[in-house]
């Protein structure tokens, strides 16, 4: 395999996937696979700057695992793997900060944010994210990391300490990974709160979640943020209305969708009448997902197997290029017993 074609992306363990993530990102993952030579990691050390309960952990962990298969991940054709069960990313990890500075990681945007939201819980890990963030994509040399625009420093700042790391040592080992947005194929997924994008922090009823049963998932759609209606014939929709027929545009038929738009230029839209056909053509597009989670969900035997299926895969990766980088540094080599 080609440095060249190298992908990794890692996610964290927080929560079920919803329609943003899907389409965000996931939905191209599914079509990148087939090309080989990708990593996707369940990022559980990056979770404990947080400290979450063992059980939390362990739970959230798998329901990601879950999901992620059950749109489309296939093990068979990429590398599914805990963070965690890769100890050489924690020794890769280990070097890079004996050569990141204070400065630095202080200045980084996402550090800031996090230490304004978690005044008491500012820890050492949340100031050398970037540098773990480092180590996960570079241990398997990587080439392109798909990210959104808030990960765009940190991705920066891995080309940063991989070039540091070559003219320290004076070699070319590692390549420099650069950032894939899947060009035309992103979609932006607004959420239902009448501003901004689908996410986890906005609120539940903010996101349709992959795994929402009929009953919630109609009940979100129906509280989601509208107006009064339009004043006058081909006027402008305002954003809260304009997300709704976005929403609309991935699930249900363009005739519908049309049929709408002419009901909005006219003046005689029933928003009422929208969010129910939105609802419905939500609940049948999430069906397939919903079913394939509660069938993955009662199989464990099979989960444990992709599990370390994948640990297997990026241990041989992840050592391959710890061992190496142990001797350019200038120690000895693993002692392996016979």
């Amino acid at each position: 395999m080609s440095n060249k074609e190298i992908v990794v992306s890692g996610i964290r363990p927080t929560g079920n996937l919803h329609l943003g993530n899907y389409f965000g990102a996931v939905k191209n993952f599914v079509k990148m696979q087939e090309a080989g030579g990708c990593f996707f990691f369940i990022a559980d050390y990056h979770s404990l700057t947080t400290h979450p309960t063992p059980g939390d952990l362990q739970s959230n962990v798998k329901q990601v695992l879950i999901e992620y298969l059950a749109a489309g991940l296939d093990p068979d054709k990429s590398t599914l793997y805990l963070q965690s069960d890769v100890p050489e990313t924690a020794e890769l990890y280990l070097f890079l900060n004996m050569n990141a500075y204070l400065g630095e990681l202080e200045r980084v945007t996402t550090f800031k944010d996090k230490a304004r939201k978690q005044p008491n819980n500012v820890n050492a890990g949340l100031l050398t994210y970037p540098t773990l963030m480092a180590a996960d994509i570079i241990i398997h040399k990587a080439a392109k990391v798909p990210v959104g625009k808030d990960q765009e420093q940190n991705l920066e700042m891995t080309r940063t300490f991989a070039r540091r790391f070559n003219h320290m040592y004076k070699t070319e080992y590692f390549p420099i990974p650069t950032a894939y947005n899947f060009g035309e194929q992103l979609v932006k997924i607004p959420g239902l709160d009448g501003s901004g994008k689908m996410g986890k922090s906005e609120g539940e009823g903010n996101a349709i979640f992959l795994n929402d049963d009929p009953k919630k998932l109609r009940k979100k759609v129906m509280r989601a943020v509208s107006d009064s209606g339009p004043t006058e014939m081909n006027q402008e929709k305002p954003e809260a209305i304009q997300n709704l027929f976005s929403l609309m545009d991935i699930v249900t038929k363009p005739e519908i969708v049309e049929q709408f738009n002419t009901q909005y230029n006219d003046c005689t839209i029933r928003y009422g009448d929208l969010k129910k056909q939105l609802a419905e053509d939500m609940i049948n597009f999430t069906e397939p997902f919903r079913e394939k989670i509660a069938e993955l969900s009662s199989n464990d035997d099979y989960i444990k197997k992709v599990m370390n299926m994948g640990a297997e895969k990026a241990r041989e990766s992840a050592r391959k290029t710890v061992e190496e980088v142990r001797e350019i540094i200038g120690f000895r080599k693993y002692y392996t017993v016979q």
